[in-house]
């Protein structure tokens, strides 16, 4: 068979991302990472994933499949000295009707990262900053009505926050940026390419969907479990130890959990209050009717239109996120978008940045080292 140059090129990077991942060292983690890892570039055809084609998705190709080595140590680990977000001087600057507060650090081109729902700014993991920041400049900031950043009067919409990060841009006279998003910064993400592709130069989608009729929506007893919870929230009422143990086997995923059994012990106390104290019932409210109307199925998505801009693509997933936003969204968009790249990480759920932060990094600078 004879193998283009772009094939060259995407067998090249995938086999550099497996060489590396086998030689990272867990003694931090105090328990091996055995997972597999899929990266996908879908411009040209080498092997067809049966558990792609499953969902009806046969035009994805160049899957490369890789098995990292958990017990081998690694003595030339760079991650020695962590970002430490909470060090990183805090500024704020006034764009349309809010007072956005930010943090920049690191060196290179810029790269913006977009939140997941109820995260402030310093919830990203001091690994993945790292591994990010040491050839890139880091743009967080915190949503408005989260955090430092005032709540303004402009009606909640996923179109409103895309737009506060242009705003930001050009506050910062940033002309274009990489532009990645998490869970409800996914959303986020990819409103704000389509609405304002001259400022991205790449789009990551990390936990996302692309909504609509191509999106693979949550179970129903899922959304029944956030809107309880969400109602309690809001209404002051205590959420239950189980219903907390819901959300972490939902967040981690039923393979972290039997790597990790003591994720499961959660304090009888504990309530999403008390987990995100950045974030207010109202602001909590708002986020997740924005998760409800990003997944509504009278919605056409934002999948085509993604397709259109061709913006190099690259989407992750944790394998067992089957219930906040199933991962095999994360084929859907891949699969529309041409030249995507698609990695699923094993034993991974919803919360696969904060579980795979270094790993996670790893692949990012990879993939945004072949960005012109």
């Amino acid at each position: 068979m004879t193998v283009t140059y772009e094939q060259a090129i995407v067998i090249y990077l995938s086999l550099y991302i497996l060489h590396h991942m086998n030689r990272i060292v867990y003694s931090n983690r105090h328990v091996k990472k055995n997972y597999i890892f899929i990266i996908a570039a879908l411009s040209t055809l080498i092997v067809l994933s049966s558990s792609i084609s499953n969902y009806g998705y046969y035009n994805v190709a160049n899957i490369v499949y890789g098995q990292a080595n958990s017990g081998q140590a690694n003595s030339t680990n760079t991650t020695t000295a962590l970002v430490n977000i909470q060090n990183i001087p805090l500024k704020k600057v006034h764009v349309g009707d809010i007072d956005i507060a930010y943090k920049v650090f690191g060196k290179g081109d810029p790269i913006i990262l977009h939140s997941g729902g109820s995260d402030t700014m310093n919830g990203w993991d001091p690994a993945l900053l790292s591994r990010l920041s040491s050839n890139h400049t880091v743009i967080v900031f915190d949503y408005r009505g989260i955090g430092n950043t005032t709540s303004g009067t402009e009606p909640y919409s996923v179109q409103v926050l895309a737009n506060d990060t242009a705003g930001l841009m050009d506050a910062l006279k940033i002309q274009k940026a990489n532009v990645l998003g998490y869970s409800l910064g996914a959303f986020i993400t990819q409103q704000f390419a389509i609405a304002h592709p001259d400022k991205v130069s790449s789009v990551i989608i990390i936990a996302g969907s692309c909504g609509g009729k191509d999106g693979i929506p949550k179970p129903a007893e899922f959304y029944k479990l956030q809107a309880d919870i969400v109602n309690k929230t809001v209404n002051n009422i205590p959420t239950t130890a189980d219903e907390m143990k819901q959300l972490v086997v939902a967040s981690l995923g039923s393979g972290w959990i039997k790597l990790h059994p003591e994720s499961l012990d959660i304090p009888e106390n504990m309530t999403v209050a008390a987990a995100k104290p950045g974030l207010s019932p109202e602001a909590m409210n708002n986020q997740n009717n924005l998760g409800l109307a990003w997944e509504a199925k009278n919605w056409s998505g934002v999948c085509d239109a993604e397709a259109k801009l061709a913006k190099p693509t690259l989407v992750i997933a944790g394998t067992d996120d089957n219930l906040y936003v199933p991962h095999a969204n994360a084929l859907v968009i891949a699969s529309k978008v041409p030249g995507a790249w698609l990695v699923q990480i094993k034993d991974a759920g919803h919360a696969v940045v904060n579980q795979y932060p270094e790993e996670i990094g790893k692949i990012l600078n990879t993939f945004l080292s072949t960005i012109k």
